[in-house]
């Protein structure tokens, strides 16, 4: 992205900006939305730092088969895509290992945070809602959440009993391109007796099937097939509930750009060397991978969750919240239908959160998060050795107003101990702090300053990785002395949340002292040999929306974000750090029918890491349509969602296969939903 561009991006926002303030707000204001993800269950407009909501009919029409591609259109949000099956958020460049998913706050124990090209163990579309926190607002999450966390609200486990008894969801799609089948069904059953005790009852099911999609031609190993079934209950009494659910997801998708040519390649010092000895100098090589088949992976994940809340349990205190987690993961990377390798993770998490009543004037939370997982890989490809990793974290949260002022301070201390038997073991204990000041003003105006020393353990990946990963085409090299990372972090928050024009303008600058990242030593062809490293970053971005009600039909939004990421001392830039973007949409609501119109331009990535080629910009054409059929308490809604209208060849510069796995071309999706 240019210095032209930024500056346009910036006087757009800008202006439109002004233009609301020049405007005298209408007396009414935007629905109260709460967010959960929060330890006192903040409003949008209420949350110092911005977070972002993506729930409803929005949710619906943009659901993806992965989290990253449906969380994609939210500014300052990415993904780094790996074809069909595949994708984990980017947030503000950044991803895995420092955004967290979360599981209605529990963490998911899956394998996502290895590899691209592993599954995020998440269903979009059994999701109710899905929260995205970024910079200093996700620091209770731990180290982890560095740079922000993605919160999924889900159904499984009810916390009220249906009002009519009977609640329940229902939904086929068929999409064109990769010819997506789709089916959904959820329902709800329960009610409670004349003390407001009762027993709900909640069942979910999805089944999806997608073949390889087009991007101007057809991309071998894209597929995906997806089926997840999850029962839970709760009791539910009028000061609480406490529920627990099982959820048994089993996929199997193909990984695009995975080449057996490279599979002999491996390092001598800092030169990587493939093929024949004696054709070091020239890394030539004498393997043809022409005729396989594409490798796949065959995913099988088992989770119980526990979830209860309990409010007003003695005095002094607000409620106590229980969020926990038990996953037995596998996948099975499969090669011409022979399991390649197995990579194994049974873990647990356990988080209880305790509110206290004001004193003082301070509201505030405090709690305890205790986690482990036992992960292996074991195969052809086992570049990881087999783990233990233990982690407990203490924190505490409080809040103080005072008058148009609102002040937040949070802190949090973890430890962390990784061992196994071909390791040599680690100890790390990070700590993690911040503090927030909003200004509110009138007309629905606050502008929120917040400062948070984040601080992040390195993973075991990071720490003990030795071999050849042919996922992403690296050799990668590990490094157990590796200390944890310190990110120093500023962010200003600038919003309107009333009246016809409305707007979140976030401006923030991270400088990450000992930043662990992947640098690439040497190149063969596609084949990279990387290190995992330590050194000074510089985070610096902005991302915003800009919205406007035209008519009580009609509104228009402005939105873009852009991050320039790179190491200190001039020592060049980080890789895979998504381009700048900047887009418009039109929505409208006329009784029955509604409509949504989307145009964004992604600028060309021209600031790129040693090894790394540049990727060129494209423009982006999506629209939405949806009728609903019924009227009342009872919904049913057919939709249209036409994708990349225009066709372009899109590469995605934050995956790792971006030439190999382009975007999908034009795409259309039909669904049929009701809700009763």
């Amino acid at each position: 992205m240019t210095l032209r561009s930024l500056l346009f991006l910036a006087t757009s926002l800008s202006t439109l900006a002004g233009a609301a303030l020049a405007q005298p707000a209408p007396p009414t204001e935007v629905a109260e939305v709460v967010v959960q993800a929060t330890p006192l269950g903040h409003t949008l407009a209420e949350v110092a730092t911005p977070v972002a909501q993506m729930k409803g009919e929005a949710l619906v029409h943009r659901r993806q088969a992965t989290l990253g591609e449906t969380l994609q259109g939210i500014p300052g949000v990415n993904s780094d895509t790996f074809g069909g099956g595949a994708s984990r958020p980017v947030i503000r460049g950044q991803t895995a290992p420092r955004v967290k998913v979360l599981s209605d706050s529990s963490e998911l124990m899956d394998a996502s945070a290895v590899s691209p090209d592993h599954a995020v163990t998440t269903e979009p579309l059994l999701v109710k809602e899905i929260e995205v926190l970024r910079g200093p607002s996700a620091l209770l999450y731990g180290g982890g959440a560095i740079s922000g966390a993605v919160n999924i609200i889900d159904s499984k486990i009810p916390t009220e009993a249906p009002q009519r008894g009977v609640e329940g969801v229902a939904e086929l799609r068929a999409g064109t391109n990769a010819d997506e089948r789709a089916g959904v069904f959820g329902l709800t059953v329960g009610g409670a007796n004349a003390t407001g005790q009762g027993l709900a009852l909640h069942f979910e099911a999805v089944g999806r099937s997608s073949g390889d999609y087009k991007a101007k031609a057809r991309v071998p190993g894209t597929y995906n097939d997806t089926s997840t079934v999850s029962v839970g209950g709760s009791w539910i009494a009028p000061r609480g509930y406490l529920g627990a659910a099982f959820t048994h997801q089993q996929s199997e998708y193909g990984l695009p750009g995975h080449s057996h040519e490279f599979e002999a390649c491996h390092p001598h010092g800092t030169v990587l060397h493939c093929g024949d000895h004696a054709d070091d100098d020239d890394h030539d090589h004498d393997h043809d991978a022409g005729g396989e088949d594409v490798p796949f992976v065959k995913l099988d994940s088992e989770r119980w969750d526990i979830r209860g809340e309990y409010r007003e349990p003695f005095a002094g205190v607000e409620r106590v919240r229980l969020r926990a987690g038990f996953t037995d993961y596998r996948h099975d990377e499969m090669d011409e239908n022979v399991v390649a390798t197995t990579f194994l993770n049974k873990g647990h998490d356990a988080r209880v959160e305790l509110e206290h009543k004001p004193l003082l004037g301070w509201r505030g939370a405090m709690g305890v998060q205790t986690a482990k997982s036992d992960f292996s890989a074991l195969g052809e490809e086992a570049f990881l050795p087999s783990t233990d990793t233990r982690a407990t974290g203490i924190f505490i949260f409080e809040e103080l107003q005072r008058g148009a002022w609102h002040f937040e301070v949070a802190a949090r201390k973890d430890w962390q101990k990784i061992d196994g038997a071909d390791v040599v073991g680690t100890d790390h204990d990070p700590f993690s702090l911040s503090a927030s000041a909003r200004w509110n003003f009138s007309g629905g105006y606050s502008l929120a300053l917040s400062a948070s020393r984040s601080q992040r353990a390195p993973t075991a990946q990071e720490l003990y990785a030795d071999g050849v990963h042919l996922a992403t085409n690296t050799f990668e090299i590990g490094d157990p002395g590796l200390k944890v990372e310190t990110a120093s972090t500023l962010d200003l928050t600038f919003r309107k949340t009333s009246g016809a024009t409305t707007f979140t303008l976030g401006v923030f600058h991270n400088r990450i002292n000992d930043y662990i990242f992947a640098e690439t030593l040497d190149q063969f062809e596609e084949f990279r040999l990387i290190r995992y490293a330590q050194q000074d970053a510089r985070f610096t971005g902005l991302d915003g929306e800009l919205s406007h009600e035209v008519s009580p039909e009609v509104s228009a939004t402005l939105f873009g974000d852009y991050v320039r990421a790179r190491l200190t001392d001039g020592a060049g830039d980080l890789p895979r750090i998504p381009a700048g973007r900047l887009g418009a949409r039109v929505n409208g609501d006329w009784s029955r029918l509604n409509g949504e119109l989307e145009y964004y331009h992604v600028f060309e990535q021209g600031k790129v890491a040693a090894f790394e080629d540049k990727t060129p910009g494209y423009d982006m054409v999506n629209a939405t349509v949806g009728y609903d059929l019924l009227t009342g308490d009872r919904d049913l809604e057919v939709y249209l969602r036409g994708t990349n209208l225009l066709d372009k060849l899109a590469l995605n510069h934050a995956s790792f296969i971006s030439r190999a796995a382009p975007l999908p071309g034009r795409t259309f999706v039909l669904g049929l939903r009701t809700a009763f």
